[in-house]
C-alpha cells in the first residue's frame, strides 16, 4: 500500500473512531500505518523493532495495547496459527475473518464467503452455541508462488 493510499485509511479509520467514541492515539495510528507496509501478516515484537524507529522508547506493553485496540476496532486481524496481525481495509462493519495464508511467501488474502459463516453459524446454532467471533485460516502456495515453482 502506498503512502496515499495508507492516509486515506488512516483517515478512514480516524473518523469512525470518532463517530465511535474512542480515541486513535499517535501510536495507534504508528502501529495502523507500519501494517499498512505489510502485504502478509508480521509479529508484534516485528512491528515494535520497527516502531523503536520514530518512537525509541517504546516497549511491549505499547505495541500490545495498540493492537488490543486496533483489533477490538475491527482494524486488524490476529493470525492465530503464527501470532501475527494483519491490517483490514474493509472495518466498517463487523465481519467473519477468513484468511489465506501462503505458508510460502507469508502472503495473506482476505477473503468472504457467506456459504461457509452461514453453515458455520447453523451448525454452532444446532448445538446451542452462540458465536461471537469467527476466524478461519487456511494455510496453503498462493497462485505466485506454485507459479515460481512450477
Amino acid at each position: 500500500m502506498n503512502e496515499t493510499q495508507t492516509h486515506q485509511l488512516l483517515n478512514r479509520a480516524e473518523k469512525l473512531c470518532q463517530h465511535r467514541g474512542v480515541r486513535m492515539t499517535p501510536a495507534r495510528k504508528e502501529v495502523f500505518a507500519l501494517l499498512s507496509k505489510h502485504d502478509g501478516a508480521i509479529g508484534a515484537y516485528d512491528l515494535l523493532e520497527q516502531l523503536k524507529a520514530v518512537v525509541p522508547n517504546a516497549k511491549p506493553p505499547t505495541i500490545y495495547r495498540a493492537l488490543d485496540f486496533l483489533q477490538s476496532q475491527g482494524f486488524v486481524h490476529k493470525i492465530s496459527s503464527s501470532n501475527s496481525y494483519v491490517l483490514c481495509s474493509h472495518f466498517e462493519q463487523k465481519h467473519p475473518v477468513q484468511m489465506l495464508i501462503c505458508r510460502q511467501c507469508g502472503n495473506v488474502q482476505e477473503i468472504h464467503s457467506d456459504g461457509v459463516h452461514e453453515q458455520f453459524l447453523n451448525q454452532a446454532n444446532a448445538q446451542g452455541f452462540e458465536v461471537e467471533q469467527q476466524t478461519v485460516e487456511a494455510l496453503g502456495i498462493c497462485a505466485q508462488c506454485r507459479t515460481q515453482n512450477s
